[in-house]
Order: structure tokens, then sequence, then C-alpha cells
């Protein structure tokens, strides 16, 4: 029973450390190029991978994506 709880908590620990490390951030561009290479140059800049999670286009970019270490 020890074992299933230490189990239990250990993998509560490394949950709450990988969601530290992730974090979202947004930008506004004239063009969807212009905003990823925004986006990119944010995350080469803290060292972390980027997957886009949405993007708005009206007169500018509207560009979300999340930043993982």
């Amino acid at each position: 029973m020890k074992n299933i709880k230490n189990i239990v908590y250990i993998a509560a620990l490394s949950m709450m450390s990988m969601g530290a490390f992730a974090q979202s951030i947004s930008v506004t561009a004239p063009t969807i190029d212009s905003a990823e290479a925004k986006i990119a140059a944010k995350a080469a800049e803290q060292g972390a991978n980027y997957s886009i999670t949405s993007a708005i286009v009206k007169n500018r970019v509207h560009m979300t994506a999340h930043l993982d270490k």
C-alpha cells in the first residue's frame, strides 16, 4: 500500500514540474509569417519548443503559442 502511495505522489510531482515549464505567449504582427517568426524568437530566447495554438487573421494577425522547455 505504501508503494502505491509513493508512486501516486511521484506521478503528481512530475506533472506539476512539467506544468511549471509550460507557458502561453501571444504576439501581434502584420502577417502570419512575421507572427510565427516572433514566436520562434521568443521560444529560442527561452530555450523552448513551441506549438501554435491559435491564429486570428483580420487586419493584423494575433497568434498564440504554447512554449515547452
